[in-house]
């Protein structure tokens, strides 16, 4: 149950807003001076307060609701409060408003307004404080696989990131075979390096091989090596991937184009790990970690007669899937910072057409996209124009307006600015402003 401190002098004020709140399922403290109700805020969880702006008979000039609030501003930044003002104490009233207060309500109060004002704060405070938390839980668990892994430099923010590379960082240090899924661009072969990084094979080399960006006839020979004579214009003998990767790791980016014949010889070595170079009967023994990524779906491909369902199985122990980035949007602003050139930064409006797109391309076409807005951008700042992302068509049919929840999560996890808030939903200040309104959805500062 949400719990409203009040804080007020007068007796009758207090159980009758005490009254009021557990009618709608609303705990309520009382405190009768701003030292009560300090001390009860030092004991005792509270999602608001609602204070009296005058505690003395011999004066009016509301000195000690101004004096309570700038205290609990100081002592609790986050808690919202709202001004209960006589109307010689509303000019006070107004400008604690412009210092951070909540909301100032008029004595006598209208109980549906007074009530769909602690509401939405209450609504406001609880979603700020559980994003608070969730961060904290993240930045522990970011830091402490930062502590424990070598990352490889890689930038993160988003949950779904960290799941994959938790996993990733986990299954590093068994040397059993591992298959990347996910969209082309979403950085496959990066989390590839992180579990070499992290393997028991960390010293040793770390080869790549992309199985879609040769001929068929091509990737038995750079798989498992030739001999002189193998094949025409093999005028030399030549080392395969195995061999260069013995004692370390070799990645086979884009499995799923590994023609059958290949799938077959490649079975051979992972369940033996001995293979022959093409035109050599000499058998060769290597121990390599291998590391497959598709973005194909292989399950198809096996019902299609086009992948070995026996293969499939023997690569994927472990599977790690890595979201798209429009699946992971947390990850999009991290990401592009990490891209702008020294001294550039992005407009908030930049910031915000960022989030908006669609990403088909994923990372890498982030990547292409910062590195042309430093190219273009007049200035230091990157504006909307200069990231060169298609703009959302206008007319038509009305873009569907964020709701209630979205706009108070916006501004849970914008501490309640409304330029920041109103950025992140794709709204101008005064749009997000009237959406409020509409909604009962009661600024917070």
């Amino acid at each position: 149950m949400p719990t409203v401190l009040i804080i007020d002098d007068n007796a009758a004020v207090g159980m009758a807003l005490d009254v009021l709140f557990s009618l709608h399922d609303i705990g309520a403290l009382r405190a009768a001076s701003p030292e009560e109700g300090l001390d009860v805020l030092a004991r005792e969880p509270v999602d608001l307060v609602i204070q009296d702006m005058n505690f003395s008979a011999d004066t009016t000039s509301g000195e000690e609701g101004v004096a309570l609030f700038k205290e609990i501003r100081k002592r609790h930044p986050d808690l919202p409060v709202i001004l209960l003002t006589a109307w010689t104490h509303l000019d006070a009233a107004v400008d604690l408003v412009k210092a951070g207060a909540a909301d100032y309500l008029p004595k006598p109060w209208n109980d549906d307004r007074l009530l769909a004002t602690v509401t939405n704060l209450i609504e406001l405070c609880q979603a700020n404080r559980a994003l608070t938390q969730r961060l904290q839980r993240e930045r522990r668990a970011r830091n402490e696989l930062e502590r424990q892994y070598d990352l490889r430099g890689l930038v993160w923010a988003d949950p779904a990131t960290e799941r994959v590379l938790s996993l990733a960082c986990q299954v590093s240090r068994a040397d059993v075979p591992v298959l990347i899924t996910g969209p082309n661009g979403t950085g496959k072969e990066r989390i590839a390096e992180i579990i070499q990084a992290n393997s028991s094979v960390r010293e040793g080399p770390f080869v790549v091989l992309n199985c879609g960006a040769l001929p068929a006839e091509l990737i038995e020979a750079e798989l498992f090596g030739a001999d002189a004579g193998a094949y025409t214009g093999a005028s030399k003998a030549r080392e395969g991937k195995f061999e260069a990767a013995d004692g370390g790791t070799l990645f086979l980016d884009e499995i799923g184009n590994l023609p059958l014949a290949g799938q077959m010889k490649l079975l051979r070595v992972l369940e033996t790990g001995r293979f022959e170079r093409l035109g050599s009967n000499r058998e060769r023994q290597v121990k390599v970690r291998v590391i497959s990524a598709t973005n194909a779906d292989l399950q198809a491909m096996i019902r299609a007669g086009t992948f070995r369902e026996d293969l499939y199985y023997r690569l994927n122990l472990i599977e790690l899937k890595l979201p798209a980035l429009a699946a992971r949007p947390g990850d999009i602003l991290p990401l592009a910072r990490g891209f702008l050139a020294p001294g550039k930064s992005l407009q908030p409006s930049a910031e915000a057409a960022l989030q908006a797109h669609a990403w088909p391309g994923n990372v890498r076409e982030l990547k292409n996209v910062m590195a042309r807005a430093n190219l273009l951008a007049q200035g230091e700042v990157i504006k909307p124009a200069d990231l060169g992302l298609p703009v959302a068509p206008t007319g038509g049919a009305q873009e569907a307006e964020p709701d209630r929840d979205a706009i108070v999560q916006a501004l849970a996890r914008a501490g309640g600015v409304i330029a920041q808030a109103a950025g992140e939903l794709g709204l101008s200040r005064q749009a997000l402003y009237r959406r409020m309104e509409r909604l009962g959805i009661a600024r917070a500062g």
